[in-house]
């Protein structure tokens, strides 16, 4: 005799934004592979980051129209199971009526342990699918440490990888910020 387990159908985008409609803004919902996952409350160190990340972005941000956004999700026409939030978001455009994206220009990831393998997986694929991004950030949160994924104009991504004395190039924005200010007031 066999047993088959039967798994639930995967989520798609429509239903899992009608799930999390009415859900407290203080929990970070994403869809995942068809899958609602609730995100643990970041830590201090983590949110430090983030911060740093977003008011050095700001500027640059706001000099073209647009403005950086922590914690925002993202969607994409073409991937129905999936509707990731990003720890910082720039996007320029009129404002957006919710939570939710579809045209980023950067996008960062601060690293965590729960959520490394997502964020340079899952997540790093979906945001490199998105036609509008033009920068994706993988921001370690224990060392002074930055990938920077990039393209230009077509459909290849290059990557270094910088650190502590080095600027993030940010072509799209007309500027780049220093990896230092991403770490102020965190010891390293």
């Amino acid at each position: 005799m066999s047993l088959a387990l039967r798994r639930a159908p995967r989520m798609r985008v429509a239903e899992f934004l009608e799930v999390i409609r009415d859900r407290p803004d203080e929990e970070r919902w994403e869809l995942l592979d068809g899958e609602a996952v609730l995100a643990p409350p970041p830590f201090e160190r983590h949110q430090l980051i983030v911060t740093n990340l977003a008011m050095a972005l700001y500027p640059l941000a706001r000099a073209r129209g647009g403005r950086s956004l922590i914690g925002f999700g993202l969607l994409n026409d073409e991937i129905d199971d999936c509707a990731p939030v990003a720890d910082v978001v720039v996007r320029c455009g009129p404002l957006l009526p919710g939570g939710h994206a579809r045209d980023p220009i950067v996008v960062a990831e601060v690293l965590s342990p729960a959520t490394l393998h997502i964020d340079r997986g899952r997540k790093a694929e979906f945001y490199q699918s998105l036609r509008t991004l033009r920068t994706y950030l993988i921001v370690d949160q224990d060392e002074a440490r930055v990938e920077v994924w990039s393209r230009g104009d077509g459909p290849d991504w290059s990557l270094r990888v910088l650190g502590l004395n080095d600027a993030i190039p940010l072509p799209d924005l007309g500027g780049e910020v220093p990896i230092a200010a991403l770490y102020h007031g965190i010891p390293l």
